[in-house]
């Protein structure tokens, strides 16, 4: 019988205990004696964010597909328990089996967000791993990180001993394979990761030399022992005919999503020159339509839950988004089972189809335009107007809304005052759209407009990845700027405003286009005391602050510095199919304030049509 690796007492003392035991519905168990391979999935953050993953869900099913691997989980213990576990020498443990991490054969880490760096350690610290990659031998697991932050990794770099570039349903199977035949001939640990280092895809830190100039830019990055010079982005060529979890684990206690997740595309034809995740996911494959009603109806009949989502970057590209949301309408209604819709462009489809799954009179309506005017948009290449945007409010205020979101970013290359002062200015004429539309004996009141901004972060492998991030006095100013401005707007009582912290936003730069020398500043953070820098509760600035100054780091070298686009960029040995040509090219026009159509448009020659999938070979 499966015994858990806390003790009564301590699950009665620590909050939502729930969190640590394990055996949730459709969790898989194994019997030991019967695999080769124990992997462990890690989020590195408390257990409802990383159940809210698909991603882990995906990984998950597949690896226990393979009837030589048991695939578990574990995440970051809340401080409560980490306090205890570090007091009584408890090893981190799996969820499923309850077995230390430290016995497993992998770790793979999940890396969704920059500001989870030091829970990575957390996570390797109370597993009794060390942390340093370079002091691990056959008695750890090998660390392997994935997830859209490994398109920079050299922060990470000295505690990863393998860094997958790129989507994971691909080339795990070769690993693994590979990893017991390594084990079986009683290679070292070493020839194991220089033998991996062909698997395309995989990354090995250890396996590439690192030289800088005296100014502190990248002077070379040398591969030793054979390791290739490009490291290969993975792509899924067909999205429906990979795994994907028809059974997905239900947590015993509330997730952040709390819902059925329905990936209908990876990618995105949009082209934002903002946005990472539209880059490093291109082209855009979509799942077909059987594929997501079978898979829709398999997930609710498996888990009891009341309500599904859709998950893309942007669902209204979805060709057959009529055709799915007819199928999900009819039949989800007739089970009782509530839809929701992110990532919607509002437009009369879209708030047709909002109006028929969401209350209007407890839901809002949320627009991103990103930018407060046109000359913005187009330097972003938003592909949005304002007249597109105006209607869109004036649509759902007729279906019955009253109440509109609206996201911007402070700080994005090439921004003006006068861009500033447009998001107020923007958001008064939404506002103005809602008493010239609505009756005023059908109004609820006055309407509801809230604006929430952003501090804009360059993140790599986007055209903005040369560009200086403004200074956090510069973000004050900005945003005072547009409170300012906001009060004399004609409709100010009806607009709210919601700003992101600086300070968050800065580190976040700073580990977005790090080198392996901010690294040092990941661990002395660390040893001063900071996990779940997320969490507003337990972000510290004054610690990180103290970790920059101890680790000798220039803090505006690697934040507010803009870069030459011929620099070369710590990430620039990993090929994701965009060409740096093509990146530049984006850069100057959005100088120039020049717009470039979407890939359903026209190509515009990204370099992704490599792959020969998506919308690059949809008309072909």
């Amino acid at each position: 019988m499966r015994k858990l690796a806390l003790s009564d007492e301590i699950l009665m003392s620590v909050d939502k205990s729930a969190r640590y035991i394990g055996h949730e519905v459709n969790a898989v168990w194994k019997d030991l004696d019967s695999v080769d391979i124990r992997f462990c999935m890690c989020f590195p953050d408390v257990y409802e964010v990383g159940m809210s993953h698909i991603g882990i869900q995906i990984l998950y099913e597949m690896f226990n597909r393979r009837p030589d691997t048991f695939c578990e989980r574990v995440y970051s213990p809340w401080p409560d328990l980490d306090k205890i576990m570090r007091e009584k020498n408890i090893p981190l443990f799996a969820l499923e089996s309850q077995d230390p991490i430290k016995n497993f054969d992998f770790l793979g880490i999940t890396l969704q967000y920059e500001m989870c760096y030091t829970n990575v350690l957390q996570i390797l610290e109370l597993s009794q791993i060390p942390l340093m990659a370079k002091d691990r031998s056959w008695e750890h697991p090998i660390v392997i990180g994935g997830g859209p932050c490994t398109y920079n990794p050299e922060p990470l770099a000295d505690f990863f001993d393998i860094i997958y570039i790129g989507e994971g349903e691909t080339v795990y199977d070769q690993l693994l394979d590979l990893y017991k035949e390594c084990r079986k001939n009683n290679d070292s640990r070493h020839e194991f990761l220089v033998k991996a280092s062909h698997i395309e895809g995989l990354y090995m830190p250890s396996l590439y030399e690192v030289e800088y100039n005296e100014d502190g830019t990248l002077a070379s990055f040398t591969p030793v022992e054979g390791a290739p010079e490009k490291v290969k982005r993975q792509v899924v060529a067909d999205m429906s005919e990979v795994v994907y979890p028809d059974k997905p684990i239900v947590p015993y206690i509330k997730a952040i999503q709390d819902r059925v997740a329905l990936e209908i595309q990876r990618g995105c034809i949009r082209g934002c020159r903002f946005c990472q995740a539209g880059m490093i996911y291109r082209p855009i494959r979509e799942r077909s339509l059987e594929f997501l009603e079978k898979y829709a109806i398999a997930m609710i009949n498996s888990t009891g839950y009341e309500e599904i989502t859709l998950c893309s970057l942007s669902s209204s590209d979805y060709t057959k988004l009529a055709e799915l949301m007819e199928f999900l309408i009819e039949e989800m209604g007739r089970r009782r089972i509530n839809i929701s819709l992110p990532s919607l462009r509002i437009d009369a489809f879209s708030v047709d189809v909002m109006k028929r799954v969401q209350d209007v009179h407890k839901s809002s309506v949320t627009f991103a335009p990103e930018a407060g005017t046109q000359r913005m948009r187009d330097i972003i290449n938003k592909g949005l107007d304002e007249e597109t945007i105006l209607k869109g409010a004036r649509q759902a205020y007729e279906a019955g809304w009253n109440k509109v979101k609206l996201y911007f970013m402070l700080g994005q290359p090439f921004e003006e005052d006068s861009d500033v002062e447009g998001i107020p200015h923007l958001a008064d004429s939404i506002a103005m759209e809602y008493y010239d539309t609505v009756p005023k004996e059908k109004r609820q009141g006055r309407c509801q407009v809230t604006i929430s901004t952003s501090y804009f972060v360059p993140k790599p492998f986007t055209p903005f990845q040369w560009a200086a991030q403004i200074t956090p006095e510069e973000y004050t100013r900005r945003k005072t700027l547009l409170m300012d401005t906001l009060k004399q707007e004609h409709n100010y009582k009806s607009i709210k405003y919601n700003w992101h912290d600086s300070q968050t936003s800065i580190l976040e730069g700073l580990l977005a286009r790090g080198d392996r020398r901010v690294g040092r500043v990941i661990l002395e953070a660390y040893k001063l005391g900071c996990i779940f820098d997320a969490w507003t509760d337990f972000f510290d600035a004054k610690k990180w602050y103290k970790a920059i100054e101890n680790a000798g780091i220039d803090m505006d070298f690697y934040t507010t510095r803009e870069r030459s686009t011929d620099e070369l960029l710590p990430w620039d040995y990993i090929d994701t199919g965009i060409t740096k040509k093509f990146l530049k090219r984006e850069y100057e026009k959005a100088s120039r304030a020049e717009v470039t159509k979407n890939c359903r448009d026209a190509c515009a020659g990204c370099g992704c049509n490599t792959w020969n999938t998506g919308v690059c070979v949809e008309n072909k």
